[in-house]
């Protein structure tokens, strides 16, 4: 080694996966190579890519295209349309949905952002209940409620069947975030930050390279290292998508 040579060997031992984010989001387009670049020295092995609506699957796979040891790829429709946020996705919404999914499916980790959301403008108290009895308890496996912001002893009852909650930047200023923290085992936390939404500081852009956050928080309520935060998280986000080992084995 050249004289002078500084080696990070703290940096060279993270390994972590952003669970969920929208890597392919418009906030991103002018400058996605440097958005890579800045989460690559910061450990992150793996980024989840996901969806919202039909528009945007193209783009996700050719982010995968571009980056095909970092970009690890969802296809989904979420229930409510962020291109119209006032209404849900329709049937016409999800036309030709199935048929790009199986053809693309030895690419994908993951089918997502799908699933049910349960903003309260979005859905009754009462609707929720029968889902989560209905539909979550009895069909839904491998599952990953990502940004969860229920109570916790609503994540526990997911905890029991399974289901992994992943934590964004947004716990910095979330008390909700850190009691579902403090409460969820760390076998079932996974890191995530939502790009570009739910940063540390509200209203700001949302970045892979910010998941650090979440991992010390983690560290700091479970009152583990996060070198251990980082290193079990890896381990959850591999159980969940075994896809991924491609990804970790680089």
């Amino acid at each position: 080694m050249a004289e002078g040579t500084e080696v990070n060997t703290e940096s060279e031992k993270i390994c972590c996966v952003d669970c969920h984010a929208h890597i392919s989001a418009k906030e991103f387009s002018e400058d996605i190579d440097i958005v890579i670049e800045e989460a690559r020295k910061v450990g992150v092995r793996a980024i989840v890519g996901v969806t919202e609506f039909k528009a945007e699957f193209a783009g996700m796979l050719d982010l995968h295209e571009r980056y095909p040891d970092l970009i690890a790829p969802c296809l989904g429709v979420h229930p409510v349309q962020s291109l119209c946020p006032d209404r849900s996705a329709t049937l016409e919404d999800l036309d030709g949905v199935e048929e790009l999914i199986r053809e693309n499916h030895e690419k994908l980790v993951a089918i997502g952002e799908v699933g049910l959301d349960f903003t309260p403008r979005f859905i009754s108290k009462e609707r929720i209940k029968m889902y989560r009895e209905k539909y979550l308890a009895d069909r839904a496996r491998n599952v990953l409620l990502h940004a969860f912001d229920g109570k916790p002893s609503n994540a526990l009852k997911g905890v029991q069947q399974g289901y992994y909650f992943s934590i964004p930047p947004s716990i910095a200023r979330s008390p909700q975030k850190e009691k579902l923290v403090k409460n969820v085992p760390l076998s079932n936390l996974l890191l995530e930050t939502d790009s570009p939404a739910l940063a540390a500081v509200k209203q700001t852009r949302n970045e892979p390279k910010n998941i650090h956050i979440s991992c010390e928080a983690i560290s700091r309520i479970k009152g583990i290292p996060m070198q251990t935060v980082y290193e079990e998280t890896t381990k959850n986000a591999l159980k969940l998508f075994p896809k991924l080992q491609r990804f970790i084995r680089k």
